[in-house]
């Protein structure tokens, strides 16, 4: 029997769907609110699920926990109301479980709408047991736990799902202007680091944030930190790898590129390691290195094909070692996959151009400029549009 445990708290637009992936795999429905004053709990008892309430005691740790004490299920399947489980995956779900010595099955996340590293492994589905309890103020996870309950009835294991089992649609940037959610995550480690200093997951994470929010020099010596107390061969220490390649890839390319191949030294899932994969592979193609750029980004998307940003560099670095019809095809990929891409459509037009097909390629410049011009990038409309005119004509009525 499984179970399903959701914490929420006002998520009336998205719970529905969360609640029907799980539709006929979850024997029970368990949603514990915090709080909510919109239509989440009538939208969970609609669906099927038993409600529970309790007050936000502060993290996700304890309100996890807590609503652990509501399950009565053999297995625990964790969602948040942001997420959804891919029906296609529960088949191999379901014989994973079967196996008696199996405790807890990783799942592979992917993070809708992230380009370079779209993938993470995460704890969610796990046997209910006295002594699996998720630690950690943010992120929070059963890893400490399971090791510790490992150690002691070393019978279990723990068992990895190959195929993407969970979509998370919670960190696209539209869907986080506006909140607090940056801040508070920076708050939490911050004060988490406090506590346990150089603490590689808490560096890593607050790192990780750090980049993103354009601040590498801050980042660079906290992740060098980090990096001391790493365990080999870690999920942990592929982050923090990571995070230094990417907070180095200006100031000092050759020690990014340094970082990005210890990155992909750790034997973990090529999905997992595609954001290393992926930044050595352009590193790499800046440096004229084309081959072995071009051999790490086919593997790339031989391994995670539905990942448009993978062959929207594999298109840019065939073009430029003079493989055009390769070039073509590989940035057609990109676009079935992802045809907003303005700057996509701008390089598989000049790729046209050098094909010779100047239809296509003026095709190709249109979209691309009209697609800027959509999403509010005028300066760069019309400055392609200026100079893509001296060597295809445009029409001139087009609006800008």
């Amino acid at each position: 029997m499984l179970s399903l445990s959701m914490i929420v708290r006002n998520e009336e637009a998205r719970l529905a769907t969360c609640l029907a992936s799980v539709k006929g795999f979850a024997d029970e429905m368990v949603v514990v609110d915090t709080g909510s004053i919109d239509g989440t709990v009538a939208i969970a008892e609609q669906a099927g699920a038993r409600v529970e309430q309790m007050e936000w005691p502060g993290d996700f740790a304890p309100a996890r926990n807590h609503a652990l004490k509501f399950l009565t299920g053999d297995w625990v399947l964790v969602l948040d109301a942001d997420e959804q489980l891919r029906p296609e995956v529960i088949p191999s779900l379901k014989a994973l479980m079967a196996q008696p010595d199996v405790l807890v099955i990783n799942l592979l996340r992917y993070e809708i709408g992230a380009a370079m590293a779209p993938y993470s492994s995460v704890s969610r589905l796990f046997r209910r047991h006295p002594s699996i309890q998720w630690s950690r103020p943010y992120h929070s996870m059963i890893d400490e736990s399971v090791q510790a309950l490992i150690t002691s009835e070393p019978q279990w294991r723990v068992a990895n799902c190959s195929e993407p089992a969970i979509l998370h649609d919670g960190y696209r940037p539209e869907l986080l202007s506006g909140s607090d959610k940056a801040d508070r995550l920076r708050e939490a480690m911050e004060d988490d680091l406090k506590r346990h200093p150089g603490d590689p997951y808490a560096s890593a994470k607050l790192g990780g944030l750090l980049i993103s929010e354009g601040r590498a020099s801050e980042a660079i010596p906290l992740l060098r930190q980090g990096l001391e107390g790493a365990t080999a061969q870690s999920g942990e220490r592929y982050e923090l790898l990571l995070h230094l390649g990417l907070a180095l890839s200006e100031s000092d390319p050759d020690e990014a590129v340094a970082f990005y191949r210890q990155a992909l030294d750790i034997p973990l899932d090529t999905r997992i390691t595609l954001g290393a994969r992926l930044n050595l592979a352009a590193r790499l193609m800046e440096q004229d290195q084309l081959d072995e750029a071009i051999q790490l980004t086919q593997t790339a998307t031989q391994r995670a094909p539905e990942v448009a940003l993978g062959w929207y560099n594999l298109g840019l670095m065939l073009r430029k070692k003079g493989e055009i019809a390769l070039a073509l095809e590989a940035y057609g990929r990109s676009l079935a996959l992802d045809p907003n891409n303005a700057a996509c459509h701008q390089n598989h037009a000049v790729a046209r151009l050098l094909g010779g097909d100047i239809e296509a390629a003026r095709n190709g410049f249109r979209k691309a400029i009209e697609l800027l011009a959509a999403q509010g990038r005028t300066d760069e409309a019309r400055q392609l549009r200026d100079n893509v005119q001296g060597i295809v004509k445009l029409d001139t009525e087009l609006v800008m």
